[in-house]
């Protein structure tokens, strides 16, 4: 079985930085996308960046031009970097492996981490 795993999370004041990571450990041919998502207190779970893993970048909005993701396929992990950060960023932040090649054949669908979480204050 393949796990997500999480790292990066804490408490930072507004303006402040964190890097998110995320190592997939297991036995996996390769993966394809990777992404981040977050789920805001009371909220739902909403897509922050996705990556490719040829390195085609995706974001939301609200983090654009703030938050860069990241992989190393050699290292099997993925990174959030998020700069300016400011209080509606706090979440339990999610790392999501799209599909996971396991063997020959066999793909293991939309896998996800523990999450790990951010607080922002103001």
């Amino acid at each position: 079985q393949v796990q997500l795993v999480e790292s990066g999370g804490g408490l930072v004041q507004a303006g402040g930085s964190l890097r998110l990571s995320c190592v997939a450990s297991g036995s996996f041919l390769s993966i394809n996308s990777m992404g981040w998502y977050r789920q805001p207190p009371g909220k739902q779970r909403e897509l922050v960046a996705t990556i490719t893993t040829g390195g085609s970048t995706n974001y939301a909005d609200s983090v654009k031009g703030r938050f860069t993701i990241s992989r190393d396929n050699a290292k099997n992990t993925v990174y959030l970097q998020m700069n300016s950060l400011k209080p509606q960023d706090t979440a339990v932040y999610y790392c999501n492996a799209d599909q996971i090649l396991v063997v020959a054949f066999r793909w293991q669908y939309d896998n996800w981490g523990q999450g790990t979480q951010v607080t922002v204050s103001s």
